[in-house]
């Protein structure tokens, strides 16, 4: 699974780099541990009233929550590649609601004998990756919109499959403004976007790499989540 993931890139760096405008007063700073049911940002497309194509990026709560579902259910971190386009939970956003979760990087955990050794995974040229991703809103009692969402994951097939057997879906450049186009996809469109995201993501996989870091990330209560030094290579013994 996708646990907990670092963002490096700041709010206008991220405006800039998907060409997006914000959907709101958007904010973000730097994290370099951005942990589940925090807000981070999400990039999506919709049409607006004159039928233009808007690009937007705002903030969301990490988490899966549709309306439906009742306040103390379950609010999935991660949708499993292998069923999101059916899976009664995740079929509707697979067809309609999709975004990308802008990471620089994630985390994964390791058994030792001395404890749990955090690694992080990442771009072996240090850019940024995009998640594929699912969201939902539920409208708030204040009339606006509460925005969920929940990060695709998939069977790691790259160095990260020497920490973990999951790893996020992730998309390349190409394959950004197909996921993100607005409108439902019946059936067989589905099934043509779940293909081709299984290729790519897998592609995208074989290009990450792996190290150990210090095991302050272990403690989501006491870790900075402003410290760089989170991420930064730790020689182990």
């Amino acid at each position: 699974m996708c646990g907990r993931y670092v963002l490096e890139v700041d709010a206008e760096g991220l405006l800039r780099s998907y060409a997006a405008q914000p959907a709101a007063a958007f904010d973000w700073d730097p994290a370099f541990s951005i942990a589940p049911r925090t807000t981070a940002p999400v990039v999506r497309e919709h049409c607006d009233e004159d039928g233009q194509l808007r690009r937007t990026i705002e903030r969301a709560r990490w988490g899966f929550h549709p309306a439906w579902a009742k306040d103390k259910g379950p609010r999935p971190l991660n949708a499993r590649f292998e069923t999101a386009a059916s899976n009664g939970m995740f079929r509707a956003a697979f067809a309609s609601s999709r975004a990308v979760v802008p990471m620089s990087g994630y985390f994964e955990w390791v058994a030792r004998s001395d404890g749990k050794q955090p690694y992080y995974v990442h771009a072996a040229d240090g850019q940024q990756l995009h998640a594929a991703g699912l969201t939902t809103a539920t409208r708030t009692e204040d009339g606006g919109w509460d925005v969920t969402f929940t990060v695709i994951t998939r069977e790691a097939r790259d160095a990260a499959g020497e920490v973990h057997d999951r790893m996020p879906a992730f998309l390349d450049e190409a394959l950004l403004g197909e996921w993100l186009a607005p409108g439902a996809l019946d059936a067989p469109q589905r099934e043509q976007l779940h293909g081709v995201l299984g290729a790519v993501s897998e592609e995208v996989a074989s290009t990450l790499v792996t190290h150990p870091v210090s095991r302050a990330v272990n403690n989501v209560r006491t870790l900075d989540r402003t410290d760089p030094s989170l991420i930064a290579p730790l020689p182990l013994g």
